[in-house]
């Protein structure tokens, strides 16, 4: 089993502030591709990541599941907000972080749309099946939007994983690619070129 699979790896991550994958505003591809006008969003293995607050000022309601307690203080920090806690759940305004395993989070078909950045490929190559199915079953309909990495696996291991085209199409066959761009960052022009690729997922409903 690889390291970032267990719950231990992303404790750690968060305990010792190696969080190189929080980034200090919205991912812009989220502002430029994301095209559900309304509804419910769910933001799996989600951190404290900017992009919440961006869905909210669009109006959605939006639910991140993170494992980190470190990381559900920290967003809610960053964003001044006193956040109300109930069990597992934390919420201000339009945005609730439920605390703990994804795989544990169960409300079948009761989100209009997902939206995932830095969880997919977060995740080892046996265990991407079984998250996109669990993510399915959480959705109405399959829509929203999938940021993934593409560089030569052989020169790096993950976290974060290179999650190439054709196994995102073989995941999400609703999946179309509507954005590829070069990531400009001294930490992966060893590898030789790394990109970010954005993908609509459309059930063409």
């Amino acid at each position: 089993m690889h390291p970032a699979a267990t719950p231990a790896f992303w404790h750690e991550r968060w305990t010792s502030n190696q969080i190189g994958f929080h980034q200090q505003k919205h991912n812009p591809l989220l502002e430029t591709h994301w095209s559900i006008a309304e509804g419910r969003v769910l933001v799996p293995l989600c951190g404290a990541s900017r992009d919440l607050a961006w869905l909210a000022s669009r109006g959605h309601e939006v639910v991140g599941v993170e494992l980190s307690e470190l990381a559900c203080a920290k967003f809610f920090e960053e964003h001044g907000l006193e956040p109300v806690r109930q069990g597992n759940r934390w919420s201000a305004g339009q945005v609730t972080l439920v605390q703990g395993d994804f795989f544990a989070f169960d409300e079948p078909g009761s989100f209009d749309a997902v939206y995932d950045r830095a969880a997919l490929i977060a995740l080892p190559p046996d265990v991407r099946p079984r998250y996109v199915e669990h993510v399915r079953r959480q959705l109405a309909r399959p829509r929203g939007l999938v940021i993934s990495f593409e560089y030569d696996q052989q020169k790096r291991d993950g976290p974060p994983f290179a999650v190439m085209a054709d196994e995102v199409r073989r995941l999400w066959p609703e999946a179309v690619e509507c954005a590829r761009e070069v990531v400009d960052d001294e930490r992966w022009r060893e590898l030789g070129g790394v990109s970010e690729v954005a993908w609509t997922l459309s059930d063409g409903g």
